[in-house]
């Protein structure tokens, strides 16, 4: 019995990029052995269904076209355009981060950040966290200068109770079109991680592997 539940791991890290990442410790703490492909599934579910709610609310349920995906649909408070790509991005995060944490309350047994910012010091090889609360008030104040350089993934799955250390850290990506593949985005020129893109300032950051979760392709390791 224990041979064939070895063999049946194995078989699920082959085909699954999550599995294979998920450490020992925390796949045994996993309640049942279809736990980790589970979750795996309902967080791709997450994104899919974030997708289809977006489109209905937006375009009766039809994706958007190139042009429409580029048109600027606001500005923000910087006076910087939005284009309806970026709006929309927003909106079917904020379905999918909702739909992830119930999925991760249920099959993720170690702690979960969502949607927390870091502070990362390449240097030192150091990363703290801020505060939604200071987040929130140096927003407000305007002192977003304050936050270059900091990161805020998605989801980050711990192993144990450091939660300066990600298991597993998983960003949401919805393309617009959706023709687009999904990829992490670079640091522009203004930033301290100029030339590096989110994935790999996340790894260097947070430790353990980054993916993206995307409509069109589920849960993967670009």
């Amino acid at each position: 019995m224990a041979e064939q539940s070895s063999a049946q791991a194995a078989t699920r890290a082959i085909v699954s990029p999550l599995v294979r990442a998920i450490p020992p410790a925390v796949l045994a703490l996993m309640q049942q052995d279809h736990d980790a492909d589970e979750l795996e599934k309902q967080l791709a579910a997450c994104a899919v269904q974030a997708e289809q709610l977006g489109n209905a609310r937006y375009f009766q349920g039809r994706p958007p076209t190139r042009q429409e995906c580029a048109e600027v649909v606001e500005h923000d408070r910087c006076g910087n355009p939005v284009t309806r790509a970026m709006f929309l991005g927003k909106q079917k995060h904020v379905l999918a981060l909702a739909c992830a944490e119930q999925v991760l309350k249920k099959l993720w047994p170690a702690p979960v950040s969502i949607e927390q910012r870091y502070r990362y010091y390449p240097n030192a090889r150091m990363v703290e966290s801020i505060s939604p609360e200071k987040e929130a008030k140096l927003i407000a104040e305007g002192c977003t200068e304050e936050l270059r350089g900091t990161i805020k993934p998605d989801l980050v799955l711990h192993a144990d109770r450091n939660l300066m250390k990600a298991a597993v850290t998983l960003d949401f990506k919805f393309p617009c079109p959706d023709t687009n593949l999904p990829k992490w985005t670079p640091y522009g020129p203004s930033s301290p991680y100029f030339g590096k893109d989110q994935g790999e300032i996340y790894k260097a950051a947070l430790g353990g592997p980054a993916m993206l979760i995307s409509p069109g392709f589920g849960v993967r390791a670009p």
